[in-house]
């Protein structure tokens, strides 16, 4: 693929340029429709910062099926949302996106990520356990689970790895000595850090998980998570809110544990998840980062976390119900064009953040558009495996299984559960794949999307410019978009299959496709 002059240029800016006819603010000021919005705003006036107005509906469809579902809109779904006349329809929209099979697909690739879902070194789940633990993880997300249901079932199994899966937990950490097992705990669910607590804390945490014990059997890589049988007698134990128990001997100390961590009054618990879900939704937490939760790293908006982690506990931790509050919020549907030039405004959320597409979900667009698929595979023979290439990166349920594309883009590697493992800033690297890759080039040119819309055009310019703009955009073009690419259209010796791979390639290139805005 060529680098075309006066083309390329137009859209890489085009998110940081106010069109007459903007494609990505409705010119709707911020209006406060709920809780959450009412506590952001409070803040933000206390700081000078104004809001963000509303995002168009363009930005509003591809934000959402993106967050929500990881996968782009087709263009019969962005069209028909456009089209869609009813005052309700974004939040009709979220409702359905929250029960689309993609939502726990998605959202359980995010789990895995944070549970070190992971075959091979240093994690060695190996693909027996690591089949059980993404199947078991997917179906209670797609079905949604109570998350304290969730959580209590990872935190308190025994038994086979193959045959209950949520014991897989204990495994799938790198240090299983009774302090690493209790990191593993508090960073994931409790959202804190364990080598930032004072060596006496450290030790008492370590105390419940003192007695998880693991042996072998007989068949290949299968081990059993058992307590051990020869520690059975009383066990005084200290809380991290500093409450003291004696647990009864014969009781095990992981279900003592999950008892206090459970209860309704804990923050320590709805704080972390309900701080991580802002986090994924909004691209930074109320606590940031949303697992570094410390007693010198405050909110910077207390009483809007303190709302969220009501919800969560009234609805019976119902983390949907998380996800519907805030997709529906003036908030989150802010543009991504700041209304202030106060550096803080992103920090105190006066508006959406632009941020790069997971590398799952750009894979997985670029896919769709070209028509083909992606090679993916473990390079360690236990065994050496292959995926299907029409299967989605976000069905991927081994972290061991990979591409060079995931590895470039970002992909986290899963070996520590933090959030910060996957990288989704650009690179030099990056962009000279999507400029230049022979990969690339075929994605375009083999299109046979691409090769439909020309076809279905029957020579309208427009119609054909509009049918690219949906589908890589989610978005018709504006006027002087759609000028731009008439006029290189009309380039002398230029072959119309050569001007729309043109066209497709520098809209893919644009950080309005590669980045969620």
């Amino acid at each position: 693929m060529r680098y075309v002059s006066g083309l390329l240029l137009p859209f890489i800016l085009v998110t940081g340029v106010v069109w007459a006819q903007s494609p990505f603010d409705s010119g709707q000021p911020f209006k406060p429709a709920g809780a959450i919005d009412e506590k952001v705003l409070a803040v933000l006036q206390k700081k000078g910062i104004t809001p963000s107005n509303q995002c168009s509906d363009e930005v509003f469809v591809r934000r959402v099926y993106l967050d929500v579902i990881g996968t782009l809109p087709t263009s019969t779904e962005a069209d028909a949302f456009l089209k869609d006349q009813k005052p309700n329809k974004r939040a009709l929209l979220i409702d359905a996106l929250l029960q689309r099979d993609e939502f726990g697909q998605y959202w359980g690739l995010k789990w895995g990520d944070l549970l070190r879902v992971k075959s091979e070194f240093p994690i060695k789940l190996w693909p027996n356990a690591v089949q059980a633990y993404d199947h078991w993880i997917r179906d209670a997300v797609a079905k949604n689970m109570p998350y304290d249901q969730f959580v209590r079932a990872l935190l308190t199994s025994s038994g086979s790895n193959f045959r209950v899966p949520p014991v897989n937990f204990y495994r799938g950490v790198q240090d299983r000595s009774p302090v690493g097992l209790a990191s593993a705990v508090a960073l994931t669910f409790m959202g804190t850090r364990l080598d930032k607590w004072p060596e006496t804390m450290r030790n008492q945490m370590a105390t419940f998980f003192s007695r998880v014990a693991y042996k072998s059997t007989g068949e290949w890589k299968e081990e059993i998570v058992y307590l051990d049988p020869t520690k059975t007698d009383a066990l005084p134990v200290v809380f991290p809110d500093g409450s003291k128990l004696t647990v009864p001997a014969g009781k095990d100390p992981r279900e003592v544990f999950t008892d206090w961590l459970l209860a309704p009054d804990n923050v320590w618990f709805s704080r972390a998840i309900a701080n991580r879900v802002w986090y994924w939704l909004m691209g930074r937490g109320i606590i940031h980062e949303p697992d570094d939760i410390r007693s010198t790293n405050l909110p910077v908006n207390p009483e809007l976390l303190a709302y969220l982690q009501k919800e969560l506990v009234g609805a019976k931790y119902d983390v949907r119900h998380l996800f519907r509050l805030i997709l529906n919020s003036a908030t989150y549907q802010q543009s991504s064009i700041p209304s202030s030039k106060q550096p803080e405004v992103e920090a105190h959320f006066g508006v959406y953040p632009v941020r790069r597409l997971d590398a799952e979900v750009l894979i997985d667009a670029l896919c769709w558009l070209g028509g083909d698929g992606q090679g993916y595979c473990s390079q360690v023979p236990e065994p050496f495996t292959w995926i299907p290439e029409n299967q989605r990166a976000i069905t991927i349920m081994d972290g061991s299984i990979t591409s060079a594309f995931l590895e470039m883009f970002g992909r986290p590697p899963r070996d520590t559960g933090l959030e910060s493992e996957r990288n989704n800033q650009s690179s030099d690297a990056q962009e000279l794949y999507l400029l230049n890759s022979v990969d690339m080039h075929q994605k375009v040119q083999r299109s046979k999307m691409f090769a439909k819309f020309t076809m279905d055009a029957k020579g309208d310019r427009a119609t054909l410019v509009g049918s690219l703009y949906l589908a890589i955009l989610s978005r018709r073009p504006t006027e002087a978009e759609l000028a731009a690419a008439d006029k290189h259209f009309q380039t002398p010796g230029l072959a119309q299959k050569q001007a729309v791979d043109d066209l497709a390639w520098a809209l893919i290139n644009s950080k309005e496709f590669l980045f969620r805005h």
